[in-house]
């Protein structure tokens, strides 16, 4: 699964999911992109089953840009544990993700299985996203 290999802070505080996203909003890579429509926190364990999932839909037919990583560490305390006594260890990573981000590229097929592949995709994430195409000037 994806993580840092090393961070500066152990723990992270969570942050606001405000506003749109600032950079990764354009097809860098692909010709098609999924982008994602809303606010949320992606694990990497999502990350990856969305990647196997590609993977498996175009067999050997394509090539995948993963355009997020899970860089920000969520921590938790154990269960019926009283209050107090400092933040809990991290659990998992996750990647802050905001409207208009695009989160994977594919290049190398047509468009209707490219379109078909992010569908299915877009089936293990936890928010509403859309099939996108490079503009050709």
């Amino acid at each position: 699964m994806l993580m840092p290999t090393r961070v500066k802070y152990r723990k992270s505080q969570r942050g606001r999911l405000k506003g749109c996203t600032k950079r990764g909003a354009f097809i860098a890579f692909g010709e098609y992109g999924l982008q994602a429509l809303e606010s949320h926190w992606i694990t990497a364990r999502q990350i990856e089953a969305t990647r196997v999932t590609l993977m498996r839909f175009l067999k050997k037919g394509g090539k995948v840009w993963i355009r997020i990583f899970p860089d920000k560490p969520v921590s938790k305390k154990p269960a019926e544990t009283r209050m107090g006594k400092g933040k809990g260890n991290p659990e998992f990573w996750v990647a802050v993700v905001k409207p208009g981000r695009i989160l994977f590229e594919i290049e190398g097929v047509t468009a209707d299985v490219a379109k078909e592949a992010m569908i299915l995709a877009g089936h293990k994430l936890p928010i509403a996203t859309r099939f996108v195409q490079r503009d050709h000037f």
